[in-house]
């Protein structure tokens, strides 16, 4: 038996047919258009992240030997996505997570004295990562498309509840909770919708979505909608929630970082909620068909292979992402280089949507080199300050997956930061790879945790050496210079 997992991901989807002893027997891809319409805007169209679904899967499906028994899937969360619920058609574009419009009104919202009860009941923070004043801004500046929000024409969701309604071909309007807990409308104590938060962000209740646990039968793909296929819908979770299940993190205590377009540091809490005094953010990790829920401290960090990206796109200083590692290995290290790549502003801990990036440290002896090397140190830097925050720096291992962890220098790097060993599994696609485990799980393919945890192969384990702590406290400092923004505090 196998399952396919899609992974609607920030730039691109991917599908991967699992087989039933945790391996990938073929994958599709497809990337989709990002849009920025203005500075610190990012947008997709929701019907361009379906086409792709739709070619991923394909190009998955058409290489595999046999029929999926169910379908699992994983999203970028916190994007909000509008959409009819006739036509499937989405009235306006999607605002993406890592779009920052919504600054001012959540400092609006802070100034008066709200963000103590939202973070009470969510566990996050009043900031433009999350999905309510993404709608709050969709509801003041797209009034026609509202209008079908409160008549109940337009339903309202986040990628995973999207791509849900159209493989179903309109037949389910579903979440689950880890999906829920990042929209800033979801009680962690209450596990449902909270008409309080509701109210504040003037999002109506009857538009949002169902909350479903993360497995067991959750709705069926619909033949004419998805490749002519009618298969179980058996799993769903957020990406960085995907990603810890991909990792077998099933234990209160365990940790990974996902290195992907940003960074994502994930603790195992167990059943109980704990909050965070450090700028951590404590979310829901998934939820069992019975409705017992594990928690996840987490650590969100907005930009680090986007950063590799950026050297890439708009620098030019590689030709390929890959590149970055060889070019930095030219030199012992980055002659002083600081790069802050608070592009999008700053994640956790610091929480400063107003940073913007920053090098500093730049000779006359500054090579294209240095700056590639600093920006890999500054992604070691970043995950420090997360998991320094999360554990007290007492993490035994870290479990890395994503994108960027095939990086030998950076996995180094991280791990003589951490004083920790940083393992990296066989199989990279974690994100996919937890899709598949909660589909499997909620299908009958897998029969239990245990069952998967077997499935976990180590592909390389990082020892940690010698620790620059020099540098580090550059990187501090380089911190609070990004965060300086007179222009914005008066």
């Amino acid at each position: 038996m196998s399952v396919l997992a899609i992974d609607a991901g920030t730039t691109g989807v991917t599908a991967l047919v699992v087989t039933d002893n945790g391996q990938i027997e073929s994958m599709g891809y497809e990337e989709f258009r990002q849009h920025f319409p203005s500075p610190g805007w990012v947008e997709h169209n929701p019907e361009d992240i379906w086409q792709a679904t739709l070619s991923a899967c394909s190009a998955a499906l058409s290489r595999a030997s046999g029929s999926p028994a169910c379908v699992g899937l994983t999203n970028q969360r916190e994007t909000a996505v509008l959409w009819d619920r006739r036509t499937l058609a989405a009235p306006c574009r999607a605002i993406v997570w890592q779009d920052r419009r919504t600054a001012e009104m959540c400092g609006r919202l802070r100034d008066a004295g709200h963000e103590a009860r939202v973070s009470e009941l969510t566990g996050l923070r009043l900031d433009p990562y999350f999905t309510a004043s993404k709608l709050a801004w969709l509801a003041e500046h797209e009034e026609g498309v509202w209008e079908g929000v409160e008549t109940g024409n337009v339903a309202v969701g986040t990628v995973d509840s999207y791509l849900i309604a159209r493989l179903t071909g309109g037949a389910r309007h579903v979440t689950d909770p880890s999906n829920a807990s990042r929209t800033l409308l979801y009680g962690l104590a209450s596990g449902t919708w909270e008409p309080e938060l509701c109210e504040l962000f003037g999002v109506p209740e009857h538009a949002l979505p169902e909350i479903v646990p993360n497995y067991g039968p959750i709705g069926f793909t619909e033949p004419s909608a998805f490749l002519g296929l009618e298969l179980p819908i058996s799993g769903v979770a957020g990406d960085q929630q995907a990603a810890l299940f991909g990792q077998t993190c099933f234990d209160v205590g365990d940790v990974k970082c996902t290195y992907g377009t940003g960074s994502f540091v994930l603790a195992n809490l167990g059943g109980e909620i704990v909050r965070s005094e450090e700028g951590l953010l404590t979310t829901v990790a998934w939820q069992t068909p019975s409705g017992e829920r594990t928690f996840a401290l987490e650590g969100s960090i907005f930009v680090t292979g986007a950063a590799v990206q950026w050297l890439r796109d708009g620098l030019g200083l590689i030709g390929t992402a890959s590149e970055s590692e060889a070019l930095a290995r030219t030199v012992p290290d980055s002659g002083g280089v600081v790069f802050v790549p608070a592009l999008t502003g700053l994640g956790a801990p610091h929480w400063d949507p107003h940073a913007r990036g920053l090098i500093t440290g730049i000779t006359r002896g500054t090579t294209r080199a240095h700056l590639v090397r600093a920006t890999l140190e500054a992604i070691a830097f970043e995950v420090r300050d997360v998991v320094e925050a999360m554990t007290g720096g007492a993490v035994p291992v870290l479990k890395a997956d994503g994108g960027a962890s095939t990086n030998d220098l950076l996995m180094q790097l991280q791990a003589d930061q951490l004083g920790a060993a940083v393992e990296r599994p066989a199989l990279q696609e974690t994100t996919a790879l937890g899709a598949a485990f909660l589909a499997g799980l909620g299908a009958g393919v897998w029969g239990s945790k245990s069952d998967l945890r077997k499935t976990w192969q180590l592909e390389r384990r990082f020892v940690p050496g010698a620790r620059d702590d020099a540098a580090y406290a550059r990187w501090r400092a380089a911190v609070e210079l990004a965060s300086y923004h007179p222009s914005v505090t008066g």
